[in-house]
């Protein structure tokens, strides 16, 4: 203890104006990094990665497991390239946000209606929608960040709200094809690109616009809600699982239950007779 103390004692003795400036520096840096890959994907990795370190050290520590230490310590030459290479489009993104100048809108973001009312906008939007038989495919946001999809699309940011929906996916909309996103209440863009799902064989049946809503409930928590266009009905998908309404059926209660959970996706994972009975 007395040691502890002695080291720190000597470190904090040593800590100079210049020490301190560094410091600073050192950490806005890392958090103006952090605020720009905040609600992406990368986030998640990140803090993945950390938890690995955090448990492994303290492990290690605890219960004198050298061979854990010394892989873990060893590992961080790997990680300096690895972490390049996994995070090559974020990188790329945060460099050109850089370059066009750091937005005050990533630090502070405005919210919409609440979740009972956007959950009520997009629920009568798609029940219209499938009465006129108009495609569409709306992902609502939940803790996993869908900012790089967002900024593939074109940006909108306005209430969500039955009468936009309808307008935006209209066949003689330019919005027409791709996704619309919300968040927090928020029609965040429209025509985004959502990535298909990882395992076309087991929906080889379902159209691009479908196997669009699977894949990105696949790589996040999102929900997304599809539209067909030639049967009318309404499709939910959650955590890679995708149940199909009949026309005219109202997804409201099943939709409301899931955006207002902040379960985790393994927890999201439940049987379709369960969910239906929701």
């Amino acid at each position: 203890m007395s040691e502890a103390l002695g080291t720190l004692t000597g470190i904090f003795t040593n800590v100079d104006l210049r020490s301190i400036i560094d410091i600073l520096l050192v950490a806005l840096v890392l958090y103006s990094l952090l605020v720009l890959l905040r609600g992406t994907t990368a986030m998640s990795l990140l803090r993945a990665i950390g938890v690995v370190y955090l448990a492994g050290f303290a492990l290690s520590s605890l219960l004198q497991l050298t061979m854990v230490g010394w892989l873990l310590r060893n590992s961080f030459p790997a990680m300096l390239v690895a972490i390049p290479i996994l995070f090559q489009p974020e990188l790329r993104r945060v460099l050109e946000q850089v370059g066009r100048g750091f937005g005050i809108s990533r630090l502070t973001g405005r919210n919409g209606i609440d979740g009972s009312e956007a959950v009520d906008a997009v629920a009568s939007a798609c029940r219209t929608l499938g009465q006129r038989r108009v495609g569409a495919l709306i992902v609502l946001e939940r803790a996993t960040g869908l900012q790089e999809y967002v900024d593939q699309g074109f940006l909108i940011d306005a209430v969500v709200s039955p009468e936009l929906l309808l307008a935006l996916f209209a066949t003689s909309s330019p919005f027409h094809d791709g996704a619309v996103v919300i968040r927090r209440g928020r029609i965040i863009a429209a025509r985004c690109v959502m990535p298909l799902s990882d395992n076309p064989g087991d929906h080889v049946a379902l159209g691009t616009r479908h196997r669009a809503a699977v894949g990105i409930s696949e790589r996040t928590d999102a929900i997304a809600i599809a539209v067909s266009e030639e049967r009318g009905s309404t499709s939910l998908a959650v955590g890679g699982r995708m149940l199909t309404f009949p026309p005219g059926e109202n997804v409201r209660n099943i939709l409301a239950h899931y955006y207002a959970s902040l379960e985790t996706r393994e927890e999201a994972l439940a049987p379709e007779e369960e969910l239906t009975r929701v």
